[in-house]
């Protein structure tokens, strides 16, 4: 079994699909190896076990795929679903998620452990939004956990290394509409002059480039409609062609002379915000699927000197990359977040030639490691395990937390085992 890119192949001996919780409970405490996966869109092996997979995405746990708590607002979802498989009954609910990842296509517990992110000065990461899990832990009990709780910030962001997570509870906010304008041709210095600026032009924004062109590619701005009225230019209009860009003449794919069929659609048409948040629609394949990515997080006082410094590589990573992604990410409190305060995110997206990208990111992570930036947990780096526990002030706090859950390390393997131990 590989994953979405398939890049990797999991070592796993067998793969269940347990469909009620005492099947999973069952499987899980009569395992000496297990762990959960999800819709295999990491590109590194953080969810990998030489035991039993099992996959969440048949699991009935007796109680409604979506439930929504009236009084709060708050979301129970089970954590095996895709994004894409819920948000739809979410809105018919009235309600919305502030933020989602550039594709639907991936699973809610996934995305959560691993720190998956969408774009925007004021939203966190997907697991900034949770406000409860359910897991079942080594023995094969049942554990929740809500904000609140002591263990809680630890057990978010936790790599599956804690347990199997089987339902997540997601805080929501009144549904909305959004419009999605893209703008051409910014140049590389009004971008770094004026990046929080640029960042901060709509409700989400998302910078396109390969670092090495005489331009900015693309520039995608998603705005809130009761922000920025339904009809005329976009909000950031006057900014951006203040600063030398021009309106897209039509749709665009981040990926350069790919049709944009498959993006969620553009031109500033106004739709619910689970059908412009993403880049991509739920009905097709995202991206191409034959590529690696890379991410980088840091502070958002580094931001234009990381983009200089990253500019700099350009004719290093240039013909290494399909396309680059700069987009910001509101602070959380989670022990393993990629987001500790407001930051800004750098992903790329290289052409499947591993051996070149593992060569060229030391040089990228010795530009960006000294500005503080944290690589995402699910996607390819080259920084040595030793070094990542000096990044997270509250690692030691994760690893008894994971030791006093998961005595035996049953869930532990691939780089979850390297960065914990056995």
């Amino acid at each position: 079994m590989k994953n979405w890119a398939a890049n990797l192949t999991y070592s796993s001996a067998r793969t269940e699909r347990p469909r009620t919780l005492a099947e999973l409970a069952g499987i899980v405490a009569g395992e000496p190896r297990v762990r959960a996966l999800g819709s295999r869109h990491s590109f590194s092996d953080v969810a990998d076990t030489t035991g039993v997979h099992v996959l969440l995405d048949l699991l009935d746990d007796g109680r409604p795929a979506l439930e929504v708590d009236p009084a709060t607002g708050v979301a129970s979802v089970r954590a095996g679903l895709r994004y894409g498989d819920v948000v739809a009954d979410l809105h018919a609910n009235g309600r919305a998620l502030t933020a989602m990842a550039s594709l639907p296509h991936i699973s809610v517990a996934g995305a959560v452990a691993t720190g998956t992110h969408g774009s925007g000065d004021g939203t966190r990461s997907l697991a900034g939004d949770v406000v409860g899990l359910e897991l079942v832990t080594a023995s094969g009990e049942a554990l929740t956990l809500r904000r609140g709780d002591e263990d809680f910030p630890g057990s978010v962001v936790a790599l599956g290394a804690l347990g199997v997570v089987t339902r997540v509870e997601l805080a929501t906010v009144p549904t909305f509409d959004v419009r999605q304008d893209v703008f051409t041709g910014l140049p590389w210095d009004a971008l770094t002059e004026n990046l929080d600026a640029v960042m901060g032009s709509a409700y989400s924004v998302s910078v396109f480039t390969s670092w090495f062109e005489p331009d900015v590619r693309m520039v995608w701005c998603k705005s809130r409609v009761d922000d920025a009225g339904a009809t005329g230019p976009a909000p950031a209009a006057d900014l951006l062609t203040g600063l030398g860009a021009v309106p897209a003449t039509g749709p665009m794919h981040p990926l350069p002379d790919v049709a944009a069929v498959a993006c969620t659609e553009q031109g500033g048409v106004p739709g619910p915000w689970f059908e412009r948040l993403p880049h991509f629609r739920l009905d097709f394949t995202p991206s191409l699927g034959e590529e690696l990515q890379s991410e980088y997080l840091l502070p958002r006082a580094a931001g234009p000197d990381a983009v200089r410094a990253v500019r700099a590589l350009g004719d290093r990573l240039g013909p290494l990359l399909l396309t680059s992604e700069i987009r910001t990410v509101a602070g959380d409190d989670l022990w393993l977040s990629t987001t500790p305060g407001d930051s800004l995110a750098l992903h790329f997206t290289w052409k499947q030639d591993w051996p070149a990208v593992r060569a060229a990111l030391p040089e990228l992570e010795a530009a960006l490691l000294p500005l503080g930036a944290r690589p995402h947990w699910g996607k390819l780096f080259t920084v040595p395990v030793s070094d990542l526990p000096g990044l997270y002030p509250r690692f030691g706090d994760f690893a008894a937390l994971a030791a006093r859950l998961d005595p035996a390390g049953k869930f532990r393997g691939g780089y979850v085992e390297a960065l914990l131990g056995r």
